[in-house]
């Protein structure tokens, strides 16, 4: 059974327009203010992937099962250290507050990522670390200096991966569409991708919330969901055209957009279900990966069913009827 619903896309377009404009011109601004901020000076708060730093393994001295521990306690005593250590008591100091911590095999294992540390900093925070959360083996204490050189190297690794992702779509969309149809998909997808941008260019502002290596992999996952969508509702646009080729073009769009708009609103609330759930129960370590896919998803939506729609339909010099 099929349920269309009544849209009426072209005549709320202007709303449409005006909703995209301001979040991406809020997006833009957020990038903006982080590329001026003294202690970000990037459109994002690049993360230890990108900048480099210092890596810290700890494996705990356990008879069978450790007991689990709280990484958040972990990450507030090394924080601590800012105010009880004198290694950390000067202006330059790192900042503790940008340390990732992950459990690895059952909580055997601690791995601390931080910014560069000196020596005597490291022995600091691995001390206080040991005192508050052993017993540990000593011999399997290791500090790792991740140099920024190998960081650039990954975030060239993930501006190229994204640049051929997209022109690859480009050349796909180019193939199956006219010019009109592929220029507004691959504004739909920019459309997107700036909207999460702009989202973790606030959150790295006001909450210090890093991008690494997976918040890449989002923007490739984010980029093939917005094409698919965008594709679906393009096709549907054709099929109408050929069917009620006696309407005008812009009624055609509204009728498409309505005929597909259950099918995308089904496909994101079950997209949605899964990464709600890796959101919740998925750890820090996938939180704001899940969360860079719920924005992209939503994004993705409405540019699909409203935003490129609503674009493609001021292309005809038919009369609206």
């Amino acid at each position: 059974m099929k349920s269309n619903f009544n849209v009426q896309l072209y005549k709320n377009r202007k709303i449409v327009w005006l909703t995209s404009f301001t979040l991406c011109l809020i997006s833009i601004i957020g990038m903006i203010i982080c590329l001026k901020s003294s202690s970000i000076r990037a459109p994002l708060n690049l993360g230890l992937d990108y900048t480099g730093g210092t890596q810290i393994t700890l494996e705990r001295r356990c008879s069978n099962d450790c007991n689990t521990l709280n990484t958040i306690e972990i990450s507030n005593n090394i924080v601590a250290l800012k105010n009880k250590d004198k290694n950390f008591s000067s202006d330059n100091s790192p900042n503790l507050t940008r340390s990732q911590l992950q459990l690895l095999d059952n909580s055997k294992l601690i791995s601390i990522r931080l910014p560069f540390l000196s020596a005597p900093q490291s022995d600091a925070v691995v001390a206080e670390v040991k005192n508050s959360f052993g017993p540990f083996i000593n011999e399997n204490t290791s500090v790792q200096i991740i140099g920024p050189s190998l960081g650039k190297q990954l975030l060239t690794s993930s501006l190229i991966s994204l640049s051929v992702a997209f022109l690859g779509i480009a050349l796909y969309i180019n193939f199956r569409y006219d010019r009109r149809y592929s220029f507004l998909a691959l504004l739909a997808l920019f459309h997107d991708i700036l909207i999460v941008c702009g989202v973790f260019s606030w959150l790295g502002y006001f909450f210090n919330v890093e991008v690494d290596s997976l918040f890449a992999v989002s923007l490739l996952t984010i980029a093939g969901y917005s094409v698919n969508n965008t594709v679906v509702v393009f096709d549907r646009i054709r099929e109408k055209g050929l069917i009620d080729n006696q309407l005008s073009f812009k009624y055609q769009i509204d009728k498409a957009v309505g005929a597909t708009l259950t099918r995308t609103l089904y496909t994101s609330f079950t997209t949605l279900l899964p990464l709600i759930s890796i959101l919740i129960w998925g750890g820090s370590t996938l939180y704001w990966f899940a969360f860079s896919l719920i924005i992209g998803v939503l994004a993705g939506s409405w540019s699909s069913v409203a935003l490129a729609p609503s674009l493609l339909s001021i292309s005809s010099n038919k009369e609206y009827e």
